[in-house]
């Protein structure tokens, strides 16, 4: 009985990944942990252009490439699982507390130009929407943050 509860439990906490076919963990990821899809994205003043809504598109200096993970909770502090990370795709599962959650996948065509695909929940409401990011240069002193825009918008997403 004992050895049964225990491979149950060494199972579910993923150390025999691999040894059942479609069976995953997801590692937690910090802000200090790299996600190597994103090891090449360049820093700087970036577009994003929405797929599905174009009064949502918007430029911001990004110094960090991973807040484009969180489009829809960009000063949010989440929790971020990697779901799958490669050098051309990542795709990572995150969760803020009581704001929502998100799923995101990112695929980096270039340094300077990537694909986001994102669905989950915010302001108690399902989003999904598709984008395309273009890095358009580098920040000036004063550029705006992610979430700073120059008039009222829409937040990415279905509204």
């Amino acid at each position: 009985m004992k050895a049964k509860y225990v491979f149950a439990v060494l199972f579910t906490a993923g150390a025999f990944v691999g040894s059942a076919p479609n069976v995953g963990v997801a590692a937690p990821s910090s802000p200090s942990v790299p996600i190597k899809a994103l090891s090449t994205v360049q820093p700087g003043l970036w577009d994003i252009r929405s797929r599905d809504n174009p009064d949502a598109n918007r430029s911001f200096c990004m110094s960090d490439a991973k807040i484009l993970f969180q489009l829809r909770h960009p000063n949010n502090v989440c929790t971020r699982y990697v779901i799958s990370d490669d050098q051309r795709e990542a795709t990572v599962q995150y969760s803020c507390a009581s704001s929502g959650n998100g799923r995101t996948t990112v695929r980096v065509e270039t340094p300077r130009l990537v694909q986001i695909d994102t669905q989950g929940i915010a302001d108690q409401s399902p989003f999904a929407f598709s984008a395309e990011a273009r890095r358009l240069g580098d920040c000036a002193a004063s550029s705006p943050g992610v979430a700073s825009r120059k008039g009222p918008k829409p937040r990415l997403g279905i509204r």
